[in-house]
């Protein structure tokens, strides 16, 4: 059963701004959404937050930063066939995402 995998709107607008920076960022996600397509479910799962999400480390190849240096993609995999991909971020722009904003975005992608 092929894997479909959705955008949540957070996720097209914060990848649109990090290709304008960091211009190999869709051929990072790229590598990503091939896997999640393929049923693998790369990453860590984010504990206490009370459902199927995961958190992976992608490298930037851009300033060449590494997975340290790099993108942190949060996706939520509670459904069979479907992955949402719920936000993207650089750990050089941003800090880590609590777990209530990420429960919250979950909620957005089950209403």
């Amino acid at each position: 059963m092929p894997i479909t995998i959705d955008f949540q709107p957070q996720f097209d607008r914060k990848i649109d701004r990090l290709e304008r920076k960091y211009p190999t960022t869709i051929d990072t996600v790229d590598s990503l959404i091939d896997q999640l397509e393929q049923g693998k479910l790369p990453g860590q799962r984010i504990p206490r937050v009370g459902y199927l999400v995961y958190k992976v480390r992608l490298p930037n190849r851009a300033p060449r930063r590494g997975k340290s240096g790099g993108f942190r993609v949060i996706y939520y995999a509670q459904f069979r066939d479907r992955v949402v991909l719920l936000t993207i971020y650089s750990k050089t722009d941003e800090t880590d995402i609590s777990i209530a904003e990420i429960r919250r975005m979950v909620l957005e992608v089950e209403a």
